[in-house]
């Protein structure tokens, strides 16, 4: 039941220990709860616990709540500076010269975590290009998703 949710961590070369027996799916979203919520949740249920993602397509879309819990992890991340963070935040991707630190992968086509400089995490991407090359211009890190969406979707309607 949670192999979307471990398939999709497992992108950024970690794993993160889930208790099946708290995992919640309701249709195609998924929700981390408790064992005391567990005894008082009823089958037709809104919204329980923390909002781990949904599937749609076949395709894993993950909450910021467990981007969060992979971040606490040892997964690959960037850290960035703070014009890439903001530039990152308004849905850009993210250049060499923007890249301040760097843990796990460093290979083209894994995913990796932005944060900021004070370690929270702003989204995530996939590395375009070996983070080892000695390049200064063009996109490094493609924006996948970043925590500026929600507002740029709220702007649209």
């Amino acid at each position: 039941m949670i192999e979307p949710i471990t398939d999709f961590v497992s992108r950024f070369n970690t794993r993160i220990s889930l208790d099946q027996r708290l995992i919640l799916r309701k249709k195609n979203h998924y929700f981390l709860i408790d064992d005391n919520l567990k005894r008082s949740v009823r089958k037709g249920f809104f919204y329980a616990g923390t909002y781990l993602g949904k599937t749609k397509n076949g395709k894993f879309f993950p909450s910021f709540s467990l981007l969060r819990l992979i971040a606490e992890q040892d997964a690959n991340q960037i850290a960035v500076d703070e014009k890439t963070e903001w530039l990152f935040i308004c849905g850009r991707d993210v250049f060499k010269r923007g890249i301040k630190k760097v843990k796990g992968s460093k290979r083209k086509g894994d995913y990796t975590l932005v944060l900021n400089q004070q370690g929270e995490c702003l989204g995530f991407g996939k590395i375009l290009r070996d983070l080892n090359e000695k390049i200064k211009n063009g996109v490094t890190i493609q924006n996948i998703s970043d925590i500026g969406d929600f507002l740029r979707r709220e702007k649209k309607d």
